[in-house]
């Protein structure tokens, strides 16, 4: 009876710890969005000064990217820590240490490295703009030397459709996606897949990774990177509809 009702108790201290957790997850996550966005405006600026061959005003900014991108960087630490620690945290029958817990996952999550990475793709993807304007379609010095070249792949999403529902992924009330091979679903759908699926490996044609519950999750990144996509296709649509219109007047 006592350890049914210690049990319970702790389940209450683990869900409480999680809620705590997302609510932090949750409150960084504009502040990830705004700097992403302020990074994406830098980006554009030094093109356009690039044009221009204003120079060292291009470096300058591009010094403030790499500042603005460490920022970035430590925003996306605190919200992967905080996701780990609330989605793995038990407690024990001894008080828990969360100085210590915090700290190890730290650690851990620092030699996984992948916003370390993904950082360093955002500022190759800087440097290529601003060569591209006066050098495209021509490799940027010391490319032909590395062992991997990142492209602009490696950051967003990689893939725009659910490959269970069919509905895009900027119209998807619940998206998530897979830690392994970064797939985006939607959550119902691939909630259902994974349990008629025995197997249940990626639904993604000629993607070879399993897939596990806690493993397909909505990353502190997803809603950002939607968001982002969302706009750049609101962007690209308007141009085709001004010039339908341009067409119709053409015609009167």
């Amino acid at each position: 009876m006592a350890s049914t009702s210690a049990a319970r108790r702790g389940g209450g201290a683990s869900m409480r710890f999680k809620n705590a957790t997302d609510a932090f997850v949750s409150d960084n996550r504009p502040l990830i969005a705004d700097i992403r966005k302020a990074l994406n405006t830098m980006r554009e600026i030094a093109v356009e000064m690039e044009r221009f061959n204003r120079s060292e005003e291009v470096r300058e900014l591009e010094d403030a990217f790499v500042e603005l991108l460490g920022t970035y960087e430590e925003c996306m630490n605190f919200s992967n820590v905080m996701e780990s620690v609330g989605n793995n945290y038990q407690p024990g029958l001894e008080l828990t240490d969360f100085n210590k817990l915090f700290k190890n996952e730290v650690s851990r999550l620092k030699c996984n490295a992948s916003s370390n990475r993904q950082t360093a793709a955002m500022l190759r993807q800087f440097k290529e703009a601003v060569w591209n304007v006066h050098h495209s379609g021509q490799p940027m010095p010391g490319e032909e030397q590395e062992d991997i070249v990142m492209t602009s792949t490696q950051i967003g999403i990689s893939n725009t459709v659910c490959p269970i529902s069919g509905k895009s992924i900027t119209d998807l009330a619940e998206p998530v996606r897979s830690m392994d091979c970064k797939h985006v679903y939607d959550k119902s759908a691939i909630l259902h897949f994974m349990k008629k699926n025995p197997t249940k490996k990626c639904p993604v044609a000629g993607c070879p990774k399993p897939l596990q519950a806690n493993r397909v999750v909505c990353d502190t990144l997803l809603h950002v990177e939607i968001e982002e996509l969302r706009s750049s296709n609101k962007n690209t649509v308007e141009p085709e509809g001004i010039e339908d219109f341009t067409a119709l007047d053409d015609e009167d």
